[in-house]
């Protein structure tokens, strides 16, 4: 199992959104210290919570401050942008750090539909025909497969051209997704935290589908979860309060945020009982390192993933940190 991170920037206590990006470049500098494989970044819009809308302006800056982990977007949302220039900041990414970047594709807003529309996103319907495009331009600027004088873009190149080209990839919550990533034949993830379902189903979707290319002979997948350990059981689950709280009330169409421990307890026990209460509880992994451990090789088995994604998450900066390290420590003592 290939051990990677997520960091969604997140907004916790009284800080600001400007200091929860500044602190994913902690959170990046520790993951590659820790051995994790690869840090991936997310694009959210208007989400008080969430403090990253531009994954690609924190991968270029961890370009700088990192050497050998991976960076990467989970992800950018294609719609929201024109193809070429997400091709052009990519390839420019790849030139700062080759061999290190991914380009992570979501098919989705990242928002509320009034937001995108702020955004300009041309909807998730053109994501196909989007992502063809973006593929056309990165394997021509690589020099992989230069655009023909017969392609309608013949005479149009994403720069900066370089000797290779970001790994792609296709971020999915269902099945139809995961095989459309397979049909094009790059990586895909499936985010488990986002759709509330096992990612089995999406796997093999994707292996069934998958189709040779250009950026990948081979299939892989992977699956993003949200996890968090403590020193003891005990301490993660009441530290991961904020969080479950957090996701109660978004799935109740109420987003807030918890500034302290005792008001998401609270917010918590007026809900208990619920459905809802019940759904988050159920797909919480939040123990002492050695069980949350157990439960991502478990779920990667399960849904015979490549590799797993754990979402950096805490109720602070160090306690984030400290769960990341956790886990890193259970992955390297032989089994």
């Amino acid at each position: 199992m290939i051990l990677s991170a997520l960091d969604l920037s997140p907004v916790t206590g009284d800080a600001t959104q400007a200091q929860a990006v500044r602190e994913t470049l902690d959170i990046a500098k520790a993951a590659e210290r820790f051995g994790y494989h690869r840090l991936w970044l997310a694009e959210h819009h208007n989400i008080q919570g969430l403090g990253s809308a531009a994954p690609e302006i924190l991968i270029a800056a961890l370009t700088q401050a990192t050497r050998t982990i991976r960076l990467g977007s989970g992800g950018v949302m294609l719609v929201n942008y024109s193809p070429l220039k997400v091709a052009e900041v990519f390839m420019e990414l790849e030139a700062l750090a080759p061999g290190r970047i991914d380009l992570g594709l979501g098919r989705a807003l990242g928002t509320d539909a009034r937001t995108g529309g702020a955004l300009r996103s041309v909807g998730s319907d053109a994501f196909p025909q989007y992502f063809h495009l973006l593929t056309s331009w990165l394997l021509d600027a690589s020099g992989k497969a230069p655009i023909g004088e017969a392609h309608p873009l013949h005479d149009l190149h994403a720069n900066p051209a370089g000797p290779s080209h970001p790994d792609v990839f296709v971020l999915c919550t269902s099945q139809e997704s995961a095989a459309f990533a397979g049909q094009m034949g790059v990586g895909m993830v499936f985010a488990e935290f986002i759709a509330r379902t096992d990612g089995g189903p999406a796997v093999a979707a994707y292996h069934q589908a998958f189709q040779p290319s250009l950026f990948r002979t081979e299939p892989w997948a992977g699956i993003a979860l949200i996890a968090y350990a403590a020193k003891t059981a005990e301490q993660a689950w009441r530290e991961d309060a904020l969080r479950r709280a957090a996701n109660v009330s978004m799935l109740s169409g109420h987003r807030r945020r918890f500034l302290d421990l005792a008001s998401a307890e609270t917010f918590l026990a007026e809900h208990a009982g619920t459905p809802v209460l019940a759904l988050v509880e159920g797909r919480s992994i939040a123990a002492d390192a050695a069980s949350v451990y157990t439960r991502l090789v478990e779920k990667t088995r399960e849904a015979k993933a490549d590799e797993v994604f754990v979402m950096a998450t805490g109720p602070s900066l160090a306690a984030r940190i400290r769960s990341l390290e956790l886990i890193a420590q259970m992955h390297t003592i032989p089994a």
